[in-house]
């Protein structure tokens, strides 16, 4: 844990019916220290908050965020990208009644955040309100704590495991003939301070690494690729980490000499464990989060309490889970990012929520507010989506499907939000006969509707795993990372647009 502070401890527990674990929040600083640097202080907020209620705002938030991030790439062994970004700034957000007032400036003086202030407060018009003249500092866990902070890591460090992906990739067919490896990492720092006098912290470190390959075979070329991501510093490329990212490519890549179309039709579709857990994500996540239901464009809308899966379907968003992705100390309104329970065997409990969608259906958020930064206002947004583990052996349910389709990897996947239909193509697969996986298939459409998914989801495996991959979430043109998973999980009928002989 870094920092100090007196703990507070509440529980969590990553999968239902499991021991509850105990988790400690600590004060990490006083949530100024790290921005006094760039002139942010009391005086400054207090003069922020004056312009921000001057016209008699229900509630008034600054948003300060720092962002360091560097990205350097290999193509055949020779760097041929490398570069760094900053980001640097303060999102000014004020509510009255329904109506969101929202600037933000990247100059953090006293004059520029006030100017910002006061043109989001332009939404109100009333009398002033009082500006907070003490801020007390919330008490934040630590999920993603660092060993080798990004600031001590130089090119030098980084170049040496480019290099060795680069040549195991090579080393590990000789049909690989072209190799494309990349290393990213960011830093991140936020503040997030609001007109009840509340100041949250975060720092938010990310890894990515990934891998992408070209082979040849008879003339014929196939391309895929690997990678993975996670909330950690310069430990995250571990030997292990980079050998499997390696190793994977290649054999994603190789696979696809012997793969094929499926057969078209409707037939039961087999999700492997982990990345099957896009489906769930767009095809069903998106549609619970509270402002499409809000508005009613979700086929959830009207769903609450409801059964809407058999009852071995429990799925969650999660901000808990060590070092994943998506996880979040606090989400971009200051909230713990907790794990919410959206379907619970079977029920439809709760939305993912932000504050406005929480006010609008008197609950409390839920730790779903997110932001792709300073200059976007938070949205409701998934974290880690997944659906636990249930009472089935994978194996047996692979042996109970005659004909179908066992779904490994996806990719190009469109999704239409309200109602949930979705088309995907399976990147990688297995055509299932007889309860066995027989012949190798790529490149498939399977075209359904996530609800109806729900419905027919009729197994769940007890071998739940997350994907490790660097997903990135995009909704009304702002980005996010997450992650996913899922157990291995049967649906008895998706259509399969794959070609009949």
């Amino acid at each position: 844990m870094a920092g100090n502070g007196d703990g507070v401890s509440v529980s969590m527990s990553p999968f239902a019916g499991a021991a509850a674990g105990q988790e400690t929040l600590r004060t990490h600083g006083d949530g100024l220290a790290y921005f006094r640097r760039f002139g942010v202080d009391e005086p400054l907020l207090r003069a922020a908050f004056d312009k921000a209620l001057s016209r008699g705002a229900d509630w008034a938030e600054l948003f300060f965020q720092h962002r360091i991030g560097h990205h350097v790439g290999l193509e055949d062994g020779a760097v041929n990208r490398a570069y760094s970004s900053v980001s640097l700034g303060v999102g000014v957000r004020v509510i009255k009644g329904d109506q969101t007032g929202y600037a933000y400036t990247e100059e953090l003086t006293r004059q520029a955040v006030c100017d910002a202030a006061g043109t989001a407060a332009l939404v109100a018009d009333g009398p002033s309100r009082e500006a907070p003249q003490a801020f007390h500092v919330r008490p934040t866990p630590d999920r993603y704590a660092v060993k080798v902070p990004w600031a001590s890591v130089g090119i030098e460090k980084k170049m040496p495991i480019l290099t060795r992906l680069n040549e195991l990739t090579f080393a590990g067919d000789a049909r690989i003939q072209k190799v494309q490896v990349g290393f990213a990492d960011g830093d991140g720092a936020v503040l997030v301070v609001d007109s009840d006098g509340r100041m949250s912290f975060d720092r938010q470190p990310m890894a990515r690494v990934h891998v992408s390959c070209t082979a040849e075979d008879g003339g014929r070329r196939e391309s895929n690729g690997m990678n993975l991501a996670g909330r950690e510093g310069f430990e995250f490329f571990d030997d292990a980490r980079i050998e499997k990212v390696a190793r994977e490519a290649v054999a994603r890549t190789t696979f696809l000499f012997e793969a094929g179309p499926a057969p078209a039709g409707a037939m039961p579709v087999v999700l492997a464990a982990g990345s099957a857990g896009i489906l769930l994500h767009e095809a069903i996540g998106h549609g619970m989060e509270a402002d499409f239901n809000r508005k009613g464009i979700s086929v959830y809308a009207d769903k609450l309490g409801k059964v809407i899966a058999p009852k071995d379907v429990t799925i969650v968003d999660d901000g808990t889970q060590p070092s994943q992705r998506g996880s979040i100390n606090v989400d971009d309104e200051g909230n713990l990012g907790q794990r919410t329970t959206l379907v619970e065997q079977g029920v439809l409990r709760t939305y993912m929520h932000d504050r406005i969608s929480a006010k609008h259906y008197g609950v409390e958020p839920t730790g779903n507010g997110r932001r792709e930064s300073f200059r976007s206002p938070p949205l409701p947004r998934m974290r880690n989506t997944y659906m636990l583990p249930g009472p089935h052996d994978p194996a047996e349910i692979i042996k109970s499907v005659k004909r179908g389709v066992y779904a490994e990897t996806f990719t190009n996947g469109q999704v239409m939000i309200g109602a949930g239909d979705f088309t995907f193509y399976i990147k990688t697969g297995y055509l299932i006969e007889d309860g066995k996986l027989t012949r190798p298939i790529k490149d498939t459409n399977i075209i359904g509707n996530g609800p109806e998914c729900l419905e027919r989801t009729d197994m769940v495996g007890h071998d739940f795993k997350f994907d490790d991959g660097g997903w990135t979430c995009g909704k009304d043109g702002q980005s996010v990372p997450v992650s996913l998973g899922m157990p291995t999980v049967r649906v008895s009928e998706i259509t399969v647009g794959g070609v009949n002989p």
